[in-house]
């Protein structure tokens, strides 16, 4: 008998949990999902992720690609990820990665688009190396980070 009030109860703090980090579509502020629509009309399937105090992401899918959007919680638009594969990456943009980065292998490549443009990201991996860099269409790097690096 304890060992079924104990499952229980784990079962309830579990369930506790993931109500705590999966939102409720109406938790999810009018203006943000109005927007979304309003940018995002054919799209039926949204995974919501609070991402902040005053961020939302809908993770969804749009012509069987991976998408992410992200909103300020008034609705205004922020910005639009969307993974792509290594042919994909225009001729500017690999030249740019084999004259710094050519000992660096692809990890992930995606464009991100906001009200100020797009951009092309990239995950780096060397050894225990990983950098996130940056490029816009013209092939110029906007930004190197270091993610991490094991010893």
């Amino acid at each position: 008998m304890k060992t079924l009030i104990a499952s229980i109860s784990i079962a309830f703090v579990a369930a506790g949990i993931v109500s705590f980090t999966t939102p409720q579509t109406n938790e999810i502020p009018k203006p943000v999902k109005t927007a979304f629509a309003k940018k995002f009309p054919s799209v039926k399937k949204v995974d919501w992720e609070k991402g902040s105090d005053s961020e939302w992401e809908a993770e969804f899918k749009m012509n069987k690609t991976e998408y992410s959007a992200n909103f300020a919680s008034d609705g205004k638009w922020l910005e639009t990820e969307h993974e792509i594969s290594k042919k994909e990456i225009p001729q500017k943009i690999k030249s740019a990665l084999d004259s710094e980065f050519n000992t660096y292998k692809i990890k992930e490549a995606e464009i991100s688009e906001t009200a100020a443009g797009s951009v092309y990201e990239f995950e780096l991996e060397k050894g225990e190396k990983t950098l996130e860099v940056a490029f816009n269409l013209d092939g110029k790097k906007l930004k190197e980070e270091l993610i991490e690096e094991k010893d």
